[in-house]
């Protein structure tokens, strides 16, 4: 049985991951699934006036938030699955969790964007890439904006010529 880890952030990305993965597991054996929800932690300057016991129930208040969607889903499938949450880098915590449960693969979902986009967004899905040795598939779930099809390169665009000029 193939082990899965699906990231989920509480975005509508996850709900094109987890349709990915019912579909999957129409077609053969269903994997064993591990969701993992990773909250950014709170800044230190904000963190420090919160008791750690405070954070620690604001963090799972929100995990559970982000994995309910899909949590939902999976049970009204009737696939079986396991929750984690974490505290800490997305991109870190993805790749220890994978490691650690010996995944055989990540589902990562993520809008379609230009590869100008990617180029220069700060994307959890680079940096997993950039990390793991466990493979990744990267599920699309939405279209390219207009802003990112053509504001953006029409902007660079823009900025390279000004360069130029100068």
């Amino acid at each position: 049985m193939p082990k899965i880890l699906v990231p989920v952030a509480g975005s509508p990305h996850d709900e094109a991951v987890i349709r990915y993965v019912l579909r999957q597991a129409l077609r053969g054996t269903p994997p064993e699934i591990h969701l993992l929800n990773v909250q950014t932690p709170l800044r230190w300057h904000v963190a420090r006036f919160i008791p750690r016991r405070e954070r620690h129930v604001f963090y799972g208040e929100q995990a559970r938030e982000a994995l309910g969607p899909c949590r939902q889903r999976l049970d009204r499938a009737g696939l079986a699955y396991t929750a984690h949450t974490a505290v800490g880098d997305s991109a870190a915590c993805i790749t220890e969790f994978a490691q650690r449960l010996r995944c055989d693969r990540i589902l990562m979902g993520t809008a379609r964007k230009d590869s100008l986009v990617r180029l220069v967004e700060d994307c959890v899905v680079n940096r997993v890439l950039e990390r793991t040795t466990v493979p990744v598939e990267v599920i699309a779930s939405t279209a390219v904006s207009n802003w990112e099809r053509y504001g953006i390169p029409a902007a660079v665009g823009a900025l390279l010529a000004a360069a130029l000029v100068d």
